[in-house]
């Protein structure tokens, strides 16, 4: 927290001029206040693990930023910019249930310098800074608000899970079990290592654990991915195809899904990962809507990471937009995050990748009795968000959000349905042709 000499000031003088800046806009402006940035637009992104909120403005501005205890308050001075109507809607869009926001308010705080005061429900652990324009983005003030406990993957995991866990078996061969008393789910999944017998009648391994499965549903928050003709998102397709999914797999027993995101908001691509990690998944399905410059590219694909470049040169371009990811949705560079520091490391992934690949092709045969295959051979580039070294990986690129048809049928519930149907079978195929191996105890990463 830093020190300052409005540390102490009560609400009404941390917000004063607030009053005489609504009258003051309605005066013409100068020629000076004409060439000062403006805040052309503000967005709130709110979301159990963090929330985001952005000031769009068409030129670069200064700021500073300090924390207001008893009641906890965020408060950002912006320099170099007038009160304008977009500033003054900020107030109107925090939710009601945001889970750290309680309201904002922002106005003129002197000649030239709004200031915005957030009003928080918990103690945070705020990140604020910029980034430079990109895609459809002009200059934005990221104002990112954590809580001071960080929301665990793990814990949320563990909370989670049911209590009755049943035998699943899949075409006589493969049973995945978990038998543990009720007392084992109070503790991590990474705590308890399964025992591994095998099947008098099949010879098949038996694996005596639960399966845990992390969904990746694309894009999110300031990053809406490819837009269909008809003004479709892909993160919203990607989320509800996901959500889908997910309630298949948890109808299963002894197989557990997790969302890298469960709403519309921005997740950087290797805290997805790491996500994944954390909670030991067996499976990592990253789920996308294509898009292409040519509006009759159709059909579903199945990408897994390559070390030696791309098997297509639209592979290749594929891989490069979807890494754009974190330049849109908004990283903060300066953050020193042992997530994304970690999933950076040039770790080897072949034994992985040929997993993947195995993986890759199960999906790939099943989305082709639903749908056109674009390619009739699982691809490979260097998808930033596959590149977990310990975890089968598979990008899938559901359809092409950028042909009409396509699109219409992306917003069909009835298609979704199909869509995780044929996810949940390629699955299952997976793990009866190879069942998953005891988990080995890895190094903690706090």
């Amino acid at each position: 927290m830093r020190k300052d000499t409005h540390l102490n000031l009560g609400r009404r003088q941390l917000f004063r001029g607030a009053g005489a800046a609504l009258v003051l806009s309605l005066k013409p402006l100068t020629a000076a206040a004409a060439a000062l940035p403006s805040v052309l637009a503000v967005r709130i992104w709110p979301a159990a693990e963090y929330t985001r909120v952005t000031l769009e403005h068409d030129a670069p501005l200064k700021f500073n930023h300090f924390m207001v205890e008893n009641p906890d308050r965020l408060v950002v001075d912006i320099e170099g910019v007038e009160f304008n109507s977009v500033l003054d809607s900020l107030a109107r869009k925090v939710a009601t249930d945001d889970p750290y926001i309680k309201l904002v308010r922002a106005g003129r705080f002197k000649p030239g310098v709004v200031r915005l005061v957030m009003e928080l429900k918990a103690p945070v652990a705020p990140q604020v800074f910029t980034l430079v324009p990109v895609g459809e983005y002009g200059h934005r003030l990221v104002l990112d608000v954590y809580p001071k406990v960080p929301v665990d993957p793990l814990m949320a995991l563990v909370e989670g899970r049911q209590d009755r866990v049943e035998p699943l078996k899949m075409d006589g061969e493969l049973q995945l079990s978990d038998s543990a008393p009720p007392s084992a789910v109070s503790e991590p999944p990474v705590a308890r290592a399964p025992e591994v017998h095998t099947s008098k009648k099949s010879q098949k391994p038996i694996v005596d654990r639960l399966v845990t499965i992390t969904l990746d549903p694309g894009h999110g928050g300031e990053d809406p991915g490819a837009v269909g003709k008809q003004g479709t998102y892909e993160k919203n397709v990607t989320l509800a195809v996901a959500r889908r999914l997910k309630s298949r797999i948890d109808a299963e027993p002894n197989m557990r899904a997790v969302l890298t995101r469960d709403a519309d908001f921005f997740v950087p691509l290797g805290v997805r990962v790491e996500k994944a990690r954390r909670i030991r998944s067996d499976l990592f399905l990253s789920i996308h809507a294509d898009a292409w410059i040519k509006p009759d590219a159709r059909g579903s694909s199945v990408f897994v990471l390559s070390e030696k470049g791309a098997t297509s040169t639209q592979a290749r371009l594929l891989a490069q937009n979807e890494n754009r990811a974190d330049l849109i949705g908004g990283v903060n560079l300066g953050s020193k995050d042992l997530f994304l520091a970690r999933t950076l490391l040039d770790l080897s992934q072949t034994a992985t990748i040929n997993d993947s690949l195995k993986l890759g092709k199960y999906l790939l045969g099943e989305l082709g009795n639903i749908n056109t295959l674009h390619k009739a051979q699982v691809e490979q580039a260097g998808f930033a968000v596959l590149k977990a070294p310990d975890i089968p990986s598979a990008l899938i690129e559901t359809a092409f959000i950028s042909n009409p048809e396509e699109e219409r049928r992306l917003n069909d519930d009835a298609y979704q349905d199909r869509l995780a149907e044929a996810m949940i079978r390629g699955i299952k195929q997976f793990f009866i042709k190879h069942p998953p191996s005891p988990k080995a105890k890895i190094a903690r990463l706090d």
